[in-house]
This record gives structure tokens, C-alpha cells and sequence, in this order.
């Protein structure tokens, strides 16, 4: 392992470890406990858009549909009294197996023809949760065990950022990345662009499922309101705001707009209630004045801070 890895690794390991105890300890007060828990999720859930958005270069609106299924999933599972680890991986291959079908399309379908197909993907799956009995209906589920705590969420965060680096960084990576800069000449070279669009699409979806799932082991309680258009909508906003391709802005961009709400209520009572119209007006200003988002495509690394004047792409 190179020594940014190794670095990286012990940072993730000493940071859980204390999180939790801070976290145990009743020094954070709910609220902001919470926050910090919501921030974990959906940190997985960014990350994984990111990845087929960013790196992979396809524009899809239907990730939200992967987070239903990861939690509805789970939750049922979790209610015929399936272990809670087992139940959260299940309900991770669901979901993978829905991307399967979305990188399918992506490789028949681009640009604005495969966003269209993947809300429709989206809205297929809230339409049967809303019709299907055992789904609870219109009024969701009830009474899911919470297990989803500091600890848990945060190992996956740091599971999918060393899944997704490894796998950006090893040559399957390299092609997917050559993908997005120009797949003509990937095809040329004689290399299947259908069978890593599909991989980058699974790997994704299964990684929303697992976000999904620990969302629903968190809230405890699910609609299927809450996985309509503007869920995918507020996710793909958290990675243009960071940066499409890097995976250090989803982390700020993500942490800044689910603590935004929090600590702008101190002083806007009811700003919940106009959270959707703050994030469009952020994208307008962002899109204008940085279009290429916070940190671009650029990462944070450790020997960045010991050479100062390194590359761009560092």
C-alpha cells in the first residue's frame, strides 16, 4: 500500500473510534447527532452518484429509486427477523441488480435519453412500493429497528470511499474514466464499453442500497414520498456542488448541505420548508461563478500539504 493509503486508513480507523466514544459519551445533543448521522448517509449516497455521474460520465435522475429499494428492502427483511448486517448487504444486492438493468440502458441511451430512462427506473419502483400491501402502502412502514448508528454508518462511508478510489485507481478504473473522455476510441481500442458501463452502474446502485438501508434503520420509519424526484434531485446537487469527479467535494458539499438546514433554523424559524428552493438558488450561483464546483475534479491529499505547488489534478 502507498503511504497516502496507510495514512488515509489510520485517519478512518482513529476518527471512528473517536466519533463513537464522542457520539456514546451524550456530549452531542440529539439534534446534532442526528445531523451527523444523516451526514454519513448520504454521504454514500453522493459518493455513489458521483461515481457514474463523475467518473463514468452518465447523467442519471434516478438514484433515489436505488435508495427505496436498498430501504425497503431492508426494512422488511429486518421485520421477518433478519440479522441487521445480513439484511443491509440483501438489500445492497437489490439494489445492484436494478443498476444492472439501468447500465443496460446506459449503454443503448446517453445524455438526456438516459436520464429520462433512469427517473423512469425510479418512478417504476415508487409506483409499485405505493400499489404493493406489503411495502405498507401510501403510508409506508412503521417500526423498523433502529440500528443505524455512529459507528455502523460511518464504517460504510469509509468502506465505499476505499471501494470507489480503489477501483478508480486500478485499470478497470482507468477505462471508465477513459469512457467518459471519449468512448470511440475506447471502443476502438476493442475494449466492451456495454460491460463497464454495467459494472459502474451495479457498483453504484449497490452502494445506494446501503445508504438506503442505514436510512431506514435511522429514521425508523418510511413513505414513499420520501424517494420521489426531488431526493434524487437533492443528491445530484451535493455532487455538483463538490465537484463532478471528485470525491473529497462530495464530502464538503455533502456536510455543508445537510448541516445548512440545522444551523440556518437558529436564525429562519420554518427553513425546512424552503431547504429545495436554497439548494436550486446555491446550483444557479454555483453553476455561474464556479462551474466546475468547489474542488473540481481536484482531491485533498496528505503529500498536497507537504508540496504545496504540486499538480492540478492532486
Amino acid at each position: 500500500m502507498k503511504k497516502q493509503n496507510i495514512y488515509s486508513f489510520l485517519i478512518s480507523i482513529l476518527s471512528l473510534i473517536f466519533g463513537s466514544f464522542i457520539i456514546n459519551s451524550g456530549v452531542v445533543s440529539n439534534s446534532y447527532k442526528t445531523v451527523i448521522l444523516q451526514i454519513g448517509i448520504y454521504l454514500i449516497a453522493s459518493l455513489s452518484l458521483n461515481f457514474t455521474l463523475g467518473y463514468l460520465g452518465e447523467f442519471t435522475l434516478g438514484h433515489a429509486g436505488f435508495l427505496a429499494a436498498g430501504a425497503y428492502t431492508y426494512a422488511l427483511l429486518l421485520k421477518n427477523g433478519v440479522n441487521f448486517l445480513i439484511a443491509i448487504i440483501i438489500s445492497a444486492v437489490v439494489s445492484c441488480l436494478i443498476g444492472c438493468i439501468t447500465g443496460v440502458l446506459s449503454s443503448r441511451l446517453r445524455g438526456d435519453y438516459l436520464a429520462i430512462a433512469s427517473l423512469g427506473i425510479s418512478e417504476i419502483i415508487r409506483i409499485i412500493i405505493v400499489n404493493i400491501e406489503i411495502f405498507g402502502g401510501p403510508k409506508g412502514l412503521k417500526s423498523i429497528p433502529k440500528y443505524s448508528n455512529f459507528l455502523l454508518i460511518y464504517s460504510f462511508v469509509v468502506l465505499s470511499f476505499t471501494v470507489f478510489k480503489l477501483i478508480i485507481n486500478s485499470k478497470h478504473g482507468r477505462t471508465i474514466i477513459a469512457i467518459r473522455e471519449d468512448e470511440i476510441a475506447v471502443k476502438s481500442l476493442g475494449i466492451s464499453t456495454r460491460k463497464y458501463k454495467i459494472l459502474a452502474f451495479c457498483v453504484s446502485a449497490f452502494f445506494a442500497g446501503i445508504s438506503g438501508a442505514l436510512w431506514a434503520g435511522n429514521q425508523g420509519i418510511l413513505t414513499p414520498g420520501e424517494f420521489g424526484f426531488m431526493k434524487s434531485v437533492e443528491i445530484l446537487v451535493m455532487v455538483i456542488l463538490g465537484g463532478i469527479g471528485s470525491m473529497t467535494g462530495s464530502v464538503i458539499s455533502t456536510s455543508l448541505l445537510v448541516a445548512f438546514p440545522v444551523i440556518f433554523q437558529i436564525f429562519i424559524p420554518n427553513m425546512n420548508k424552503y431547504r429545495m428552493v436554497i439548494y436550486a438558488l446555491i446550483l444557479i450561483l454555483v453553476m455561474i461563478f464556479r462551474p466546475s464546483g468547489i474542488m473540481g475534479k481536484k482531491e485533498f491529499r496528505f503529500n498536497k500539504l507537504k508540496n504545496p505547488g504540486g499538480s492540478e489534478n492532486e
